[in-house]
């Protein structure tokens, strides 16, 4: 990416994070305090973020990338070369990929209530924070937030690097929302946009979906109403709600053709059935288990309200919101979602484009329903890259 040693040595003293060869660092961002969409002030507001790509002299490059509902700001790239996991898009982030860190200053921000407050490298404001007024965690206590709060952060973190325009914004699921938003609050700030497996609204079905997503939680003994930071953390709970999400993300193809009726102990006398399970089962445990042990309770419950309450603008209505946006729209979406339905994101594209906006339709092909969007995004890197260049 660099043209030579010198240059490489003066970006990497002058500013680490805007140089991209794989290897990124999370940087911290603070807010001393920040007023919520609801009115609400939160102090001592943390966030990360992560970048790559070199930001160029006129600060016109810049893609944002906004992650979905259990993601973080690790787009692309490893923390170390012994990583073994790569960000969740690094098959279109990089040098020479689809979203080219060799053209574009990529920028991703930890969303507030970040679902891994157990991961080391997220830095995130929530529930499971300490409150400066009690010295304690917020617990229930913490404001509700919205998707417009996530966009303001963002924003708050771009101003600071002194980015007033970008080239696009993209994000999977709970990213395409937050992509929605920013076309609509900020249409003068904002070239393109990318919503991929996301509609412009949280349908009454998805809104029921997210209760029972959550309602293992609220269930659990020890979630006592949000107040667990000094006991028991409601871990069997929690693993409940991301098995629920690990098999609605999915397409239902994915687990028959997978798993079918297949036992995962086959030694065991498959008529003693509480004390064997079947392959699926322990799948989705297990996916769920290790989830569980990086996430908060409370912040699942935080991030879930917020996509409850997401409908585009959070203005008088959802096509007035969406009619705001002016920006070229690429929505990428799959017909075999089961979270954000097909009819109801193309719905939201005919409402973008009544006034003359120009939207482009692209289909993922996959089992994996929802979460093809994340999986199988490589399939749509042509025409992104054809979209970025437009």
């Amino acid at each position: 990416m660099f043209k030579n040693l010198i240059f490489f040595i003066v970006m990497l003293l002058t500013f680490d994070a805007w140089c991209y060869e794989d290897i990124v660092k999370k940087q911290s961002f603070f807010i001393p305090s920040f007023k919520t969409f609801n009115g609400n002030e939160i102090k001592n507001v943390r966030v990360g973020w992560e970048s790559y790509g070199t930001l160029n002299s006129d600060k016109s490059n810049v893609i944002l990338i906004c992650h979905y509902f259990g993601g973080n700001s690790h787009a692309a790239g490893r923390y170390s070369i012994n990583d073994a996991k790569v960000g969740y898009w690094d098959s279109i982030i990089g040098p020479g990929k689809p979203i080219d860190t060799d053209k574009y200053f990529v920028i991703s921000v930890d969303s507030l209530v970040n679902l891994e407050v157990g991961n080391p490298n997220v830095i995130t404001t929530g529930p499971a924070s300490i409150d400066p007024a009690t010295g304690k965690p917020y617990g229930m206590d913490f404001p509700v937030v919205t998707i417009r709060d996530f966009v303001e952060v963002q924003k708050q973190v771009l101003d600071s690097i002194g980015i007033d325009k970008l080239h696009a914004v993209i994000g999977p699921s709970m990213g395409a929302l937050q992509a929605y938003e920013w076309g609509s609050v900020y249409p003068d700030k904002v070239s393109r946009i990318i919503p991929v497996i996301g509609s412009g609204w949280a349908s009454a079905n998805l809104i029921g979906w997210l209760n029972i997503w959550s309602a293992p939680i609220k269930l659990d003994k020890n979630w006592n109403k949000g107040n667990y930071y000094k006991g028991l953390a409601p871990v069997d709970g929690l693993t409940e709600s991301l098995k629920v999400i690990a098999l609605h993300g999915q397409h239902w193809e994915w687990a028959n053709k997978n798993y079918g009726r297949n036992w995962a102990d086959a030694t065991h006398n498959p008529m003693d059935a509480y004390a064997n399970q079947f392959q699926i089962e322990q799948t989705l445990y297990d996916i769920a288990k290790s989830r569980a042990i990086l996430s908060d309770a409370n912040h699942f419950l935080y991030l879930a309200k917020a996509c409850q309450l997401f409908f585009t603008g959070h203005s008088s209505s959802s096509s007035e919101g969406l009619s705001r946006i002016s920006a070229p729209v690429m929505i990428i979406y799959t017909e075999k979602d089961q979270i954000f339905i097909s009819d109801q994101v193309k719905k939201t594209s005919e409402m973008i484009a009544k006034d003359g906006t120009p939207v482009y339709i692209v289909e993922l092909h996959g089992s994996h329903g929802h979460f093809d969007g994340v999986i199988s995004i490589d399939q749509a890197g042509e025409a992104i890259s054809q979209f970025l260049n437009m």
